[in-house]
């Protein structure tokens, strides 16, 4: 895919506009925060562009050169080809760069992670992975906040949701979602057999307020007593909140927090999440084939990834990968390559699309 000489210089022209505008002095409140996050998200395509033309030019001015010393005409030709081998690498860059972003990219995400098939065994696996994504959510310098927890005597998650709010934090932990399958002995076999269970991981990208409008009339709230661990308030007040939203038929349940006021912020914070993320499921249906044939749909009944203890080693099956570095990964640094590899190999794919 090359970008025309024409399609640089307006690049050039458009970044240069814009950090014009930020030194300006003169934009404030939703304009400067426009501006600025237009400037981010051009910088990285400004920067790859600007490296192509600078490398056209100078081929350009070589291979137009008439110099009549023998030397000098040696030493161009050499930069000749030097400039004619990293081009195609550097205009590869470009286009990996202004392949068209998810507008949700840079949006916080809701992480929910739930135990599937194993019982105790795999809400202990559950926790681990709650463990990973706060780990690697730390090294990233995201802010992770847990929503709601049904935990099991073990130590486990039946269900975990987490808030994680950062820079990029869609863009990373989307292609985590799908069922994980864990193979190991669980502590609670004194056999020593291996057994194999999964947890379900969901992240979706948290709408701001105005993304999502819900009506009043749309939702039905239920208020009842919580149930379960929690202490003494939440058990003896009427705190837990129900809201079902009638026109989808979603439901989400919060008795987390002692308030029965916080505990409906945070299941409209959840509900609107669900609901964001159902109205782009709805928009992007029909890229759903297309998005398959990449890294895979990130749809939660699809097997994506198996941790096997007995090896050492974790298996992502959508790119066919696997490292021996079960413990580092688990520990959150080693996830970043297993992340990395996926969205390098998702830009692959949509570049070869686009060509095609």
């Amino acid at each position: 895919m090359s970008v025309s000489d024409t399609r640089l210089a307006q690049i050039a022209s458009r970044f240069a506009e814009l950090e014009a505008r930020l030194a300006s002095g003169t934009l404030e409140g939703p304009a400067f925060v426009t501006a600025s996050r237009d400037y981010a998200e051009l910088e990285p395509v400004a920067r790859a562009a600007a490296h192509v033309r600078t490398m056209r030019g100078e081929l350009a001015a070589l291979s137009a050169s008439t110099d009549p010393d023998p030397e000098m005409r040696a030493l161009a030709e050499e930069e000749i080809a030097h400039l004619r081998t990293e081009l195609p690498e550097a205009e590869r860059v470009l286009a990996i760069a202004m392949l068209p972003r998810d507008s949700a990219d840079s949006r916080p995400a809701m992480l929910e992670i739930r135990a599937g098939t194993g019982g105790d065994e795999a809400a202990l696996f559950a926790a681990d992975l709650y463990r990973m994504y706060e780990r690697f959510a730390s090294e990233q310098g995201w802010k992770v906040e847990m929503v709601s927890a049904n935990a099991n005597e073990l130590g486990g998650f039946k269900e975990v949701v987490a808030n994680v709010a950062g820079t990029g934090v869609f863009a990373k932990l989307k292609y985590e979602s799908g069922v994980h399958r864990v193979q190991r002995v669980p502590v609670t076999e004194s056999g020593g057999r291996i057994h194999t269970s999964a947890a379900t991981v969901a992240v979706l990208p948290e709408p701001d307020e105005v993304d999502v409008q819900i009506e009043p009339g749309d939702i039905k709230i239920d208020i009842y007593r919580a149930s379960g661990a929690g202490g003494q308030h939440v058990n003896t007040t009427d705190s837990a909140v129900r809201l079902t939203h009638l026109p989808t038929g979603l439901v989400v349940i919060q008795q987390d927090q002692r308030s029965q006021h916080k505990n409906k912020d945070k299941a409209m914070q959840v509900l609107r999440t669900r609901l964001y993320d159902l109205r782009r499921a709805e928009a992007h249906g029909a890229e759903a084939e297309a998005r398959k044939a990449m890294v895979g749909s990130g749809d939660r009944s699809e097997r994506i990834r198996t941790y096997n203890f007995p090896q050492g080693r974790v298996t992502d099956h959508r790119i066919n990968l696997t490292l021996h570095r079960l413990p580092e990964i688990l520990e959150g640094p080693g996830l970043g390559e297993l992340i990395d590899a996926l969205a390098a190999e998702d830009q692959v794919k949509r570049l070869a699309a686009m060509d095609a």
